[in-house]
């Protein structure tokens, strides 16, 4: 479970690992933050003219981003 907490503070504290100026949707960017115990979250988010749009929130997996978790790996 990821609390809405732990996403405010990824969002108000965390950094911007991708940006995704071209997402159908709209831009919208991820961002690396740390919750609960220094759990480290990824937070995919837009912004809009009134609003931030939080998309999705997820616990990276480590196999698949470097060990900082702010690059893919490549398979």
């Amino acid at each position: 479970m990821i609390s809405v907490e732990e996403i405010r503070q990824v969002i108000e504290n965390g950094s911007i690992v991708e940006d995704y100026p071209d997402d159908l949707r709209g831009r919208s960017c991820l961002m690396l933050g740390f919750g609960v115990e220094g759990r480290p979250l990824h937070v995919v988010c837009a912004p809009r003219e009134d609003y931030l749009a939080v998309i999705t929130a997820y616990i990276p997996e480590t196999g698949e981003w470097s060990n900082d978790f702010k690059r893919r790996m490549k398979p």
